[in-house]
């Protein structure tokens, strides 16, 4: 059974994730990368399908998705079917793109933001969408008034500073209500899976939102290696960690708002997982363009161990930023779509905190990736979901957790 994946945003995450998947469903590649493979039973890897693609870039909008691809991977040769079918509709900007080199075009500016949301309403329609993702350019949001506020300005289009992922929850939601339920994956800092009342409005409409803003590089590190300290009562000084990348994600990040947006994300997880806080430095810190989609990551963790000793643990790394966050999202779209089958309504911690670095609901802690992973299978075994056991699950180790699950 297909999973038809809606894209908001088809930028460097959303065309690997779209190469991605056309080379595994042609045998090319493997499942590196993919958490839990094909190990889950409702879906495989094979069956999800990209079917709509939204953007705001100008020299994007009306291409093919292989030709977008192209873009980013200009050596590719090759024809893909399920590329070539999909092409890309111009999408809602809201000055989500301020200040980067794109020419950007929102049809909000051409029939109104409510119009504007009823075409990609009618866009997701004839595509029969199950999943959207929000992969759209970093931007900060502050915390939603209430959804009544949010259909409020979008009716009166006076949007003046309203962040464009919210018209794209809100476009979800309208959506849910006219078309099928859905299930919204915000993959970026804005703050939807932690706002109480995007949960709600999404509960009311047989719907799920999943997020905030996807764990896939040093954070989830950094917080498994503190993790690791705070078992052992090895008390850290100070956490430093930063990154510098060479792709648009980064370049957008010079924008002090929109650091602002993805420093919360990643700082909030020291104090959420040693319960206290310490000294701490944590953000994206530049952009090199000669470093492209390979971010350069660093981390400095000074420790206090017995008799006092000073202890430091020194992490340097280079990580592909694109691919990191894809194979992750092809979990989160089955995920997604178990959930939303099996009747769950709103948002799912279980999920979030393995894959998100702020996960939701509204007051959530962020927490190790060792430990959330094992909350994780815990989920899926009581789903039923898993042909077979991951090798690193504590499941493996425990016989009456094995026997509890007829494993």
């Amino acid at each position: 059974m297909t999973i038809r994946v809606g894209i908001i945003g088809q930028g460097y995450v959303a065309s690997t994730l779209a190469l991605g998947l056309a080379r595994i469903k042609e045998g090319e590649i493997g499942l590196n990368g993919i958490p839990f493979q094909n190990f889950i039973k409702s879906y495989r890897v094979e069956d999800v399908e990209i079917v709509s693609s939204i953007d705001v870039d100008a020299n994007k909008i009306g291409l093919s998705l292989l030709d977008v691809v192209r873009m980013y991977f200009p050596s590719l040769s090759k024809k893909y079917e399920s590329l070539e079918r999909v092409r890309v509709s111009p999408g809602i900007h809201l000055g989500s793109t301020r200040n980067l080199p794109i020419k950007a075009v929102g049809i909000e500016s051409e029939v109104g933001l409510e119009n504007a949301i009823y075409e990609i309403v009618n866009e997701w329609d004839k595509s029969g969408v199950d999943v959207l993702v929000n992969l759209i350019t970093t931007e900060y949001s502050e915390p939603l008034e209430s959804f009544h506020h949010l259909h409020k300005l979008i009716r009166s289009n006076e949007y003046e500073g309203l962040p464009a992922t919210y018209a794209y929850v809100y476009a979800a939601a309208v959506y849910a209500e006219t078309v099928k339920p859905v299930a919204f994956i915000n993959a970026i800092p804005a703050t939807v899976a932690r706002s109480r009342s995007i949960v709600r409005a999404f509960e009311e409409r047989n719907s799920i939102v999943l997020g905030d803003d996807g764990a896939s590089g040093a954070t989830p590190l950094t917080s498994d290696i503190l993790e690791y300290l705070a078992e052992r009562n090895r008390v850290p000084r100070g956490v430093v960690q930063f990154n510098i990348g060479g792709n648009l994600d980064f370049l957008a990040l010079l924008d002090e708002t929109r650091n602002k947006a993805k420093e919360k994300t990643k700082s909030t997880v020291v104090s959420d997982v040693l319960g206290f806080e310490v000294p701490t430095f944590i953000k994206p810190t530049g952009y090199v363009e000669y470093l492209g989609d390979k971010k350069f990551v660093s981390m400095h963790i000074e420790t206090i161990g017995f008799n006092e000793s000073i202890d430091e643990i020194v992490v340097n790394a280079r990580i592909n930023d694109s691919p990191a966050l894809a194979g992750l999202l092809v979990d989160l779209v089955r995920l997604a779509k178990i959930a939303l089958n099996a009747g769950y309504r709103g948002t799912l911690y279980e999920i979030n905190s393995f894959y998100m670095k702020s996960p939701g609901p509204e007051g959530s802690k962020s927490i190790s990736r060792i430990v959330a992973y094992q909350i994780l299978v815990d989920w899926l075994l009581r789903m039923g979901e898993l042909t077979r056991l991951p090798r690193y699950s504590v499941h493996n180790f425990i016989p009456e957790l094995k026997k509890i699950y007829d494993l």
